[in-house]
């Protein structure tokens, strides 16, 4: 492999702890030649705040080496002038960094993220924006669950996402994982073929899904959401199984 991408919440980490071996096996992966990047379906931090959460737990992460849902959302709504979010403040500033303006006057789309500020209003003022087609919706991804230290788990973006849905009657495009979008998006930038790049995470229904709709191969690890193999699938208890 030319390259690794690494899911981060589950995979290398939880929480604000870093799982065992994890910093190690991303140094060997690097001192062999390998690239590394980090792909979170997590939208409430901007790119530079997921680097200095991996650089804080020790692992090697310039800014461009990381590659979130708010990135990818921005990314489908580059071009526009005006959008509303549901989310938070790292969704914000990623569309504000990209030239998009976050107003609910003159919005061309919804983009919504995890928020855990969420409220019927807040709800109410997608779904009247999502009354008019030419509004786009799109959504940073369909997590129904967020891993937390010690095995715990809280609500993800797409228990919002499918509120939103339900209320609007629209299905949003989606930025993150399982879709392909930000997976091929590393590969156009790191200039990898996808046989090249494999794909490391503990869901198998959006990280491995996402490597697999891309044409890459893809690991499974044991620390997050799966914790059983699958039958057919590469996996190890660890990160450390790749090396």
């Amino acid at each position: 492999m030319k390259l690794v991408v690494f899911d981060i919440d589950g995979t290398l980490l939880r929480g604000e702890t870093a799982l065992p071996g994890a910093v190690e096996t991303v140094r060997k992966l690097l001192r062999r030649g390998v690239l590394v990047r980090y792909l979170t379906n997590n939208s409430t931090k901007t790119r530079q705040d997921h680097a200095s959460k991996l650089s804080r737990l020790g692992f090697d992460a310039p800014p461009e080496w990381v590659y979130g849902s708010a990135l990818g959302a921005a990314e489908l709504a580059r071009g526009l002038g005006r959008a509303w979010v549901v989310g938070e403040r790292g969704l914000v500033q990623t569309l504000e960094d990209a030239g998009i303006k976050v107003s609910f006057e003159g919005a061309e789309a919804v983009v919504v993220g995890l928020d855990r500020e969420f409220s019927y209003e807040k709800m109410t003022q997608a779904m009247q924006l999502l009354q008019e087609p030419k509004v786009r919706f799109i959504a940073t991804n369909r997590d129904a669950s967020y891993p937390l230290e010690g095995g715990a788990l809280i609500p993800g973006a797409g228990s919002i996402v499918s509120a939103i849905a339900t209320a609007s009657g629209r299905e949003p495009e989606v930025a993150g994982k399982p879709e392909p979008f930000l997976v091929e998006l590393i590969l156009r930038e790191a200039s990898v073929l996808p046989a090249e790049a494999l794909i490391v995470g503990d869901r198998d229904d959006t990280d491995l899904e996402a490597g697999r709709r891309a044409g890459c191969p893809v690991h499974l690890v044991l620390t997050g959401i799966q914790t059983t193999p699958i039958s057919g699938v590469p996996w190890s208890p660890d990160v450390t199984g790749l090396v």
